[in-house]
């Protein structure tokens, strides 16, 4: 069943969709996982998802450009954290559906006894995590269905503490997330309570989402979230480097994710088609 013939995305996970209280799926409100797939031409989406992802594209036509930097800006950290940082271990909080190549096949090529544990709140996407996102034989992944506001629940839970050693160092990363606390205190508290089981010398990486770079336009597009009931929040610069303090910033800082790293092929963007500050920072 494609995505045209109704609101049940897919027939392969169709009976285990079923199985779950409507109540906890919430197909009827749009959610941030579901949307991106839907602007990036998936099918795991609902009715509500593509409502709220044309009306945003009808004020902000470049939100196609900005969900395909994001994408390329987590393959191209996780690149980063595996071949020029040494790391072997990492929980990915905020998996969204799978597109390939997803995570652990990016840190697994280079590495293939590389460890994830993926995080997500949304039971469509933890359905495909289980079916999709088999790793290598030498490596393993994990999921844990959580919602980043309880961390105490993902830095507790078994399938964390049996698939990564918290004495060695983690690839923290948190892509596009944190725009979906509202309140700044709850954010730079649930991101702070997560670094600290971290041990010394992990990484913590993150996409902040900002209107600096064209704010009456992506005024129009918070308001569209939020009638769509969906959550959402603009950052500042200096907002979005809060969530790194204490850490040790790599170069080249907090900066617009497509101008983190850039790969060499990734051809022009223009600074107001992103919405989106990234970096990465090492824990001392």
């Amino acid at each position: 069943m494609s995505k045209a013939d109704g609101d049940v995305p897919d027939d392969t996970i169709a009976d285990e969709l079923t199985t779950r209280p409507s109540a906890a799926l919430r197909t009827d409100v749009a959610h941030g996982a579901r949307i991106y797939d839907y602007i990036l031409g998936g099918k795991d989406n609902y009715a509500a998802d593509r409502a709220a992802g044309d009306a945003t594209l009808k004020v902000w036509p470049a939100l196609r450009v900005h969900m395909h930097a994001n994408r390329s800006f987590m393959h191209r950290v996780v690149r980063h954290l595996t071949a020029e940082k040494g790391i072997r271990q990492f929980l990915d909080i905020g998996t969204g559906i799978p597109t390939s190549p997803n995570f652990h096949e990016v840190a697994q090529e280079i590495a293939p006894e590389c460890r994830i544990v993926y995080v997500d709140n949304d039971p469509v996407v933890l359905v495909h995590a289980r079916a999709l996102m088999n790793g290598t034989r030498e490596g393993r992944t994990a999921y844990i269905q959580a919602d980043m506001r309880e961390p105490e629940k993902i830095i507790s839970a078994p399938e964390l503490l049996e698939t990564l050693d918290l004495s060695r160092p983690i690839g923290l990363t948190l892509i596009a997330m944190v725009h979906f606390i509202e309140d700044d205190e709850e954010a730079y508290r649930v991101v702070r309570q997560i670094i600290d089981i971290l041990p010394s010398g992990s990484y913590f990486a993150a996409a902040i989402a900002t209107d600096d770079f064209d704010p009456e336009v992506l005024g129009k597009v918070r308001e569209i979230y939020h009638a769509h009931g969906e959550t959402l929040r603009w950052r500042t610069l200096a907002q979005a480097e809060k969530f790194f303090d204490g850490l040790e910033l790599q170069e080249p800082g907090v900066v617009q994710i497509h101008k983190w790293h850039p790969d060499a092929t990734g051809g022009h963007i223009d600074d107001t088609d992103i919405a989106m500050y990234g970096g990465i920072a090492r824990k001392p």
